[in-house]
């Protein structure tokens, strides 16, 4: 291939009035506080919260999801305030953890503005309290308080929005009591969390280390999994197919921290047979990290079509066999969080990401164990950093049966069943079972995803019949698939590769209708050319093109006709 755990806003309506009562206890407005379940704090009370007017951006402070930030205007007194923002299922939770002491009374007070704001403390040892305004259409006081334990030594201060509901501000918060110990203070949330590689029995988490902390503590939909020492963990033990919640905290001897925002990771299918989680029938497309006048794209705008995303290209590095992968600054992204992000949600629309080796002028080399080992290990590396689902495997320069069959089952015994394996050999090399490229297909038959071989850049070539048929054709493309089909590939391993437009490849290029007909032809047994195969394979994977950007910069010609004719298929 050419390189280059909340009520929604309508519950809470439906029990404004039931709360009201208990909200008017809560002490409003300027005239005072009222410590609740404690005796009041003195007036000269020091404030215990860090950095409680904003003054200093949101140091001291963690807001989930991003969602927090500070603003010059509205303030309630200062420079600054908070403005923290909704979205989705986050409700913008910013909170700090501060030292206490124990069996003492503390108040907390905040200046709010905005529609369902909340003002709350947790850890506290008794009874974690909490204060909220359903409409504050100017700067309001909230208040509460609480008693410590006997053996609390922090709490967690927070306020939060509403899901749904739009941003909300809060400034001059105060926490009101007896000050803790500060010489080991208990670390603040983890930030960063991110899912990893998955299989179907576990997904690989990472998140950034956190000052302090000497172990964290891994969530799993709310409940307690796993203590670790490290910012990594992987968690074992999950169903297949199945999309679970993760939080991670960081503890020392001075207590945990508060939780980190959520994440969501979502283990492969189950099953065997190299299959993952791609559909029956699959539309494959690369995409290139690179621009060569093609469409540039983002992963995000890859047309729905395509079920199979192959990331275009890993990179060798100086370690015989090993490959890394450099985000390219000419594809348009700020950061490689927003790539890895762009992943997750292909892959929570259904869709498959994996890594492509080689291309054109890839020069990925595995002749040895050693080599072999190198690739495996760094392949699954960067399925766990980025998230991919498997790798594709499109060295043209050759390639050794036996070593890149021992590379593969390592990744294999690495990723587990869920590892989507697709290759994407020029027709020479699936002329004969004897070729290096369908060796390697037929001794990882069992874990292997499929085979798009490329049906284009190659001339005239034998078909299954002895017959010899020129490129550009619909008997080139079913007759060569007969090959495949016939030589001990499952039909579900086959796919027919072709270019999105004619500036996509060199020569070969044929329209999304002849690509339509093999399928038809090699499925069905209609819309034939000269040669019609002996049976039908009903089981056909799908198609495959090279690329997605060619494919844009046509208007999505190719995949709008070809993708649903794939999945239409028997």
């Amino acid at each position: 291939m050419d390189r280059a755990p909340h009520p929604r806003p309508t519950r809470l309506r439906r029990s404004f009035a039931r709360l009201t009562s208990a909200f008017a206890a809560i002490a409003l407005g300027a005239t005072g506080l009222v410590a609740l379940g404690g005796t009041a704090a003195g007036a000269a009370a020091a404030n215990l919260a860090q950095n409680p007017g904003f003054e200093s951006g949101l140091s001291g402070w963690t807001c989930s999801a991003g969602s927090g930030a500070t603003v010059a205007s509205p303030v309630h007194g200062g420079s600054a305030a908070l403005k923290a923002t909704p979205a989705g299922t986050d409700n913008a939770r910013c909170a700090q953890t501060v030292a206490v002491k124990p069996n003492s009374s503390y108040t907390l007070s905040a200046w709010v503005q905005g529609s369902y704001v909340y003002l709350g403390a947790s850890g506290t040892g008794t009874t974690d309290v909490s204060a909220w305004t359903p409409s504050a259409p100017g700067w309001q006081q909230l208040s509460t308080g609480f008693t410590t334990g006997a053996n609390t030594t922090s709490v967690t201060v927070y306020t939060h929005g509403w899901y749904g509901q739009p941003a909300y501000y809060a400034d001059d918060i105060s926490l009101a009591g007896p000050g803790g110990d500060p010489g080991d203070p208990v670390p603040g949330a983890p930030s960063g969390l991110r899912t990893g590689g998955a299989t179907s029995s576990s997904i690989d988490l990472s998140w950034s280390p956190v000052t302090g902390a000497t172990g964290y503590n891994v969530y799993r939909d709310g409940s307690k999994v796993q203590s670790v020492g490290g910012a990594s963990a992987t968690v074992t033990g999950l169903a297949a197919s199945t999309s679970y919640q993760f939080q991670v905290t960081a503890t020392n001897a001075a207590g945990e921290s508060p939780r980190s925002s959520a994440v969501t990771g979502t283990t492969t299918a189950g099953g065997g047979g190299g299959g993952g989680a791609v559909p029956k029938h699959a539309v494959t497309g690369y995409w290139q990290n690179f621009n060569n006048g093609a469409a540039v794209q983002k992963l995000r705008e890859v047309q729905d079509q395509y079920d199979i995303i192959a990331v275009a290209f890993a990179d060798a590095t100086g370690t015989p066999g090993a490959v890394d992968f450099t985000l390219d600054p000419a594809v348009g992204y700020g950061s490689e969080q927003q790539f890895k992000d762009d992943i997750k949600a292909k892959q929570a629309a259904g869709k498959s990401v994996v890594i492509s080796i080689g291309g054109q002028n890839g020069t990925v080399s595995i002749n040895d164990s050693a080599s072999a080992n190198n690739f495996a290990n760094s392949v699954y590396a960067l399925m766990r950093e980025y998230g991919f689902n498997g790798v594709d495997i499109d060295l043209e320069n050759g390639l050794n049966a036996t070593y890149m069959t021992q590379a593969l089952r390592a990744l294999s015994a690495k990723a587990g069943s869920g590892l989507v394996i697709t290759m994407a050999p020029q027709t020479i090399d699936m002329q004969s079972t004897s070729g290096a490229y369908f060796q390697t297909a037929l001794n990882i038959k069992d874990i292997l995803t499929v085979v798009n071989m490329q049906y284009y850049n190659s001339g005239s070539m034998l078909g299954c019949d002895g017959k010899v048929y020129s490129q550009g054709s619909v008997d080139f493309l079913t007759a060569l698939a007969c090959i495949q089909l016939e030589g001990g590939l499952s039909p579900s391993q086959v796919g027919l590769g072709l270019p999105a437009s004619t500036r996509g490849a060199g020569s070969g290029y044929v329209s999304p209708a002849i690509v339509n007909n093999a399928l038809d032809c090699s499925a069905r047994g209609t819309n034939c050319g000269s040669f019609k195969p002996a049976r039908t394979y009903p089981g056909l994977r799908g198609a495959m093109t090279w690329s997605t950007n060619w494919d844009a910069t046509a208007g999505n010609a190719w995949s709008n006709a070809v993708g649903p004719k794939v999945h239409g298929l028997p």
